[in-house]
């Protein structure tokens, strides 16, 4: 299997590299056990109809991922066809697709049996000598494709690193740019120009039925590998119309509703979830936050390189302070045994860990959320400690949720919602919630006065003014009285109009 994924120029993560190749090999396993034949497409069909159905069930997402790993197998293959084993079965046989300039090798040409490794240790060691290391710590093929797209993936990383975007940026932008490129057959990208943009962008809202805002999203990647990447000129793309995102409001909790969700929540977890809602941070600005952030003494949290690289303050909740203390206690022992260790220090910002070596190792550069385990920095390549994930206080709250019997979506963001709502019901002003929230324009702030409890100047409903609508109940009549028949007019012939006189021509 991994040489079909490196023939098709997919880079996958190593996790994924390994699931795609079980779904792969379970499809066939599928095809063996039930005698089916037919393309690769209706059986495709057929083996995710399969999966919708089992018990126990499997997930939405698993089913997507299955599909994805489908449509780039069915791609990636040639010849395909059925054979019989020894015994009678049927087996699916096909050969790899060789990408351009590269023969077919002679053991391309592939029948699986169930549960084996279509290619075997060779390919696998072909894969793993034919790869490097990318920027982000992800596999990418070489010598599978154009030359320029090695040197577009090189230049995207300067590019994105040289204006100090994230890594979530930079990932998620080489993911749409990557998409792109898979949809046109893995052209290379300086050939494709603005209706293949706008081929992409209409597949994405027409079959994808993607939002406006991810549609938004793959455009703004697209503007930046032309415009910034490969240096083309932009006037070619600006006739693609962004997509127009709809005004939503936002999910708000009652204070009956937080005070229910934080009541099932404990531990770290309750603690973040009771931060996140006490300050109105992000999810990402409280995982980040690193010791010498949280000032006790003035009752302040400095968020650092919050949404759009902005830093602010917001107020440290009084409540948790012992809570904070007492987690603070913890957290450093476990930063006494990394440096007993001699495990590398935090990850720093802006080649700090260059000026000062050895910042990353002191108290106030701790994270104040650390993971429980060792992670790999997707840039510096080595293992070091840091900060929780993001999954874990997700599941979490909407756990918690479900649990309150909530029946609202709620997630991480809901409580930041329901921060700012409260502190207008109690009369905080926009520009000070303004500053609390990092808003760059007031009108964003002001999506919260739609959603407030009582909505406009006390506008009362005009149930709710004591007006009786209906004194008395209006009785039912079971017979009613016959109405008096209308005189039916006489009939006068109908004439059409070509029977009609015509008109004297002046």
């Amino acid at each position: 299997m991994r040489r079909l994924w490196a023939y098709q120029r997919v880079p996958l993560s190593h996790d994924k590299l390994h699931w795609w190749s079980v779904h792969v090999q379970r499809f066939l396993s599928f095809i063996r056990a039930n005698q089916l034949e037919g393309p690769i497409g209706v059986l495709a069909e057929q083996f995710l109809a399969d999966l919708a159905v089992r018990q126990p069930p499997v997930a939405e997402w698993q089913r997507d991922q299955v599909r994805q790993a489908l449509d780039v197998f069915g791609r990636g293959v040639t010849n395909w066809h059925f054979e019989r084993d020894p015994q009678g079965r049927v087996r699916a046989a096909f050969r790899l697709k060789p990408p351009a300039g590269v023969a077919s090798a002679p053991d391309d040409d592939v029948g699986l049996p169930a549960g084996t490794d279509s290619v075997g240790e060779t390919a696998e060691a072909n894969a793993v000598q034919g790869t490097e290391e990318g920027g982000d710590g992800r596999a990418l093929v070489k010598g599978t494709g154009h030359g320029a797209s090695d040197s577009w993936q090189t230049r995207f990383v300067a590019s994105m690193r040289l204006r100090h975007y994230s890594i979530r940026t930079e990932q998620t932008y080489r993911e749409w740019i990557e998409r792109f490129i898979r949809y046109h057959g893995d052209a290379n990208p300086g050939s494709l120009a603005e209706p293949e943009v706008r081929e992409f962008l209409e597949y994405l809202v027409v079959a994808r039925n993607v939002s406006a805002s991810t549609q938004n999203q793959a455009l703004s990647a697209l503007l930046f590998l032309y415009g910034r990447v490969l240096e083309q000129p932009q006037g070619d793309l600006q006739d693609v119309v962004r997509a127009r995102r709809p005004a939503r409001l936002p999910v708000v909790l009652s204070r009956d509703e937080v005070q229910r969700l934080l009541s099932g929540m404990e531990g770290t977890l309750g603690l973040i979830a009771r931060l996140l809602y006490g300050t109105g941070m992000r999810l990402m600005e409280g995982l980040r936050l690193r010791v010498k952030d949280v000032d006790f003494d003035r009752g302040l949290i400095t968020i650092r390189e919050g949404k759009g690289d902005k830093d602010r303050t917001v107020m440290l909740p009084g409540v948790l302070r012992p809570f904070l203390i007492t987690h603070l206690d913890r957290v450093r022992i476990l930063w006494e045994s990394d440096r007993a260790t001699a495990l590398p220090g935090v990850w720093m910002p802006d080649a700090l860990d260059r000026k000062y070596p050895a910042a990353g190792k002191e108290w106030a550069w701790m994270w104040v959320f650390p993971g429980k385990r060792l992670s790999r920095d997707p840039r510096a390549g080595m293992e070091r400690r840091h900060h929780a994930h993001e999954t874990a206080v997700q599941r979490a709250v909407k756990l918690a949720g479900q649990m309150a019997q909530i029946h609202k979506p709620i997630g991480c963001h809901t409580l930041r919602h329901s921060f700012a709502t409260h502190l207008l019901e109690r009369g905080t002003d926009l520009r000070t919630l303004q500053e609390l929230l990092g808003h760059s324009s007031v009108e964003t702030t002001q999506i919260y006065t739609h959603v407030m409890t009582r909505p406009g100047i006390g506008v009362l409903s005009p149930l709710d003014d004591g007006t009786t609508l209906h004194e008395d109940a209006v009785p039912y009549r079971a017979n009613p009285p016959q109405l008096r028949p209308r005189p039916v007019p006489e009939e006068l012939p109908y004439v059409l109009l070509a029977d009609a006189e015509p008109e004297p021509v002046l």
